[in-house]
């Protein structure tokens, strides 16, 4: 063979691969990254003329639904209007999708494989999306509605054995029925004040203040170093990081024992002990309990904050070993601590299942047309935080706390109910503040954080959300 042959077949099979990796690219290894294009119109009007399978909420009431309108097509509706925008979020033609409607669109359109799919419409079937049944709980998400009563804020609570979604709710909210006019989308999206496209329980990023105290004694039990019984000063204005610190209302504390610390909320005492326990023990768990990372629920990736310390002057996450960091004020929720609630929320769940953190998850189970189970999510352990002894010493700290202390506003009737209340001082000078509520009982986990509020606190505020949703979570 000549070799200008020998280059010519050369370069056809070289343009050969070149065809098949580009087509390739789209039609298997991008496929789905192209569906989920906001700017991909044919996707989104070729999913029109498939009815989007039923959303549930874990007792069967349905959150949203398709009807069929003019040539074939449907259209989604969602009978409960805002009441669970943000967990399930929306799916039009004009705007696209989010939320779980975004995560899931694949069963929800009805698709398997690309394979099952084409032999399906080979055999003239109209493909027909699956049902989600959803972990929500809707007296629960009415409850933590009500009591929010159109403040800022959000409620989040999980099973404490299972880390399902049982409440997600943030407020302000949206109606997603008014959302297939594009100017509405447009101008809630424009609205920056209110941000109520937001789901500030994932997306949100807030001070914890005092709640990141759970957070601490986790490390300070665990390390067995420390006891619910170990005594450290609680004096007003101690240095910590060379900087002098006050306590909530100047009140200062001789000697306490750490039981007492948490239950009064002292800052002076879990900022000494952060600041003796070190970056690298508070880092590591800090890291066990999920800050840093995305939880592994199931929605998009997007709409996932990390929780961490940052840096002031960037807003960069820091790695919690970072020089800048103020490890003592990061211990008690100071320091450029961000945080969501859905993070804080795992912390209450991870203590009240003995020191194992599950991963979050909204979606039970998917059901095709038939009623068979297609998938079914089952609890996954995410990481054994600490000891079960560990566990079981912190939930009696935080059972004091609203026996006796700052969390007595969401004590249940016949309930054990152990819990942390948290202030973070947004304007000191204003006395605006982002009061926090976290808690459990042997069922559920709760966090309910409210958004710059004159003069509200924790125990006062937040805690009293808690108590109802809890008490409409064991209805």
């Amino acid at each position: 063979m000549s070799e200008p042959i020998v280059r010519l077949f050369v370069l056809i099979v070289v343009l050969f691969g070149l065809l098949i990796a580009f087509t390739s690219r789209w039609t298997v290894f991008e496929a789905e990254a192209l569906r989920d294009n906001t700017a991909n119109r044919r996707a989104i009007l070729q999913e029109e003329k498939i009815k989007r399978g039923v959303i549930r909420t874990a007792d069967g009431k349905v959150i949203a639904g398709s009807d069929r309108i003019e040539g074939a097509r449907y259209r989604r509706r969602y009978p409960l209007g805002e009441l669970f925008a943000h967990p399930i979020g929306y799916a039009y033609t004009g705007i696209g999708r989010s939320q779980l409607e975004r995560a899931k669109n694949d069963p929800l359109t009805g698709r398997q494989t690309e394979l099952k799919s084409t032999f399906e419409s080979l055999l003239g079937r109209d493909r027909v999306g699956f049902e989600l049944r959803t972990t929500l709980n809707a007296n629960a998400q009415r409850a933590a509605r009500d009591a929010l009563a159109a403040r800022k804020g959000a409620v989040v609570a999980l099973g404490v054995k299972t880390g399902a979604v049982l409440t997600m709710y943030s407020s302000p909210a949206y109606d997603p029925r008014r959302l297939d006019d594009v100017k509405v989308f447009e101008r809630l999206n424009r609205d920056e004040q209110n941000s109520p496209l937001f789901n500030r329980t994932t997306q949100g990023q807030f001070p914890p203040g005092s709640t990141m105290k759970v957070v601490t004694a986790a490390a300070a039990l665990d390390s067995g170093r420390y006891k619910p019984e170990s005594r450290v000063s609680g004096k007003n204005g101690k240095e910590i990081s060379g900087v002098p610190l006050n306590n909530f209302g100047n009140e200062d504390f001789g000697d306490i024992d750490l039981t007492t610390a948490l239950t009064k909320s002292v800052n002076t005492v879990w900022a000494e002990v952060a600041e003796k326990l070190g970056k690298e023990r508070m880092g590591e768990y800090m890291e066990r309990f999920g800050f840093y990372a995305r939880p592994g629920i199931d929605l998009p990736a997007d709409v996932l904050a990390r929780s961490g310390a940052r840096s002031e002057k960037t807003g960069r996450l820091l790695t919690p070993r970072s020089r800048t960091i103020d490890i003592g004020r990061v211990g008690i929720g100071q320091g450029n601590l961000l945080v969501t609630p859905l993070q804080m929320a795992t912390v209450a769940q991870t203590v009240g299942n003995g020191g194992v953190r599950m991963t979050p998850f909204l979606t039970k189970e998917v059901v095709d047309e038939d009623g068979r189970t297609v998938s079914k999510t089952e609890p996954e352990e995410a990481e054994e935080v600490m000891s079960g002894e560990s566990a079981d010493a912190l939930a009696a700290m935080m059972r004091n706390v609203v026996k006796e202390g700052t969390g007595t506003a969401a004590a249940l009737e016949g309930v054990e109910l152990a819990g942390k209340t948290g202030t973070a001082e947004i304007d000191i000078a204003r006395r605006i503040n982002n009061p926090w509520f976290i808690g459990f009982t042997d069922e559920f986990a709760v966090a309910v954080m409210m958004e710059r509020l004159q003069g509200a606190t924790g125990g006062v505020d937040a805690a009293p959300i808690a108590k109802a949703v809890l008490e409409a979570l064991g209805e």
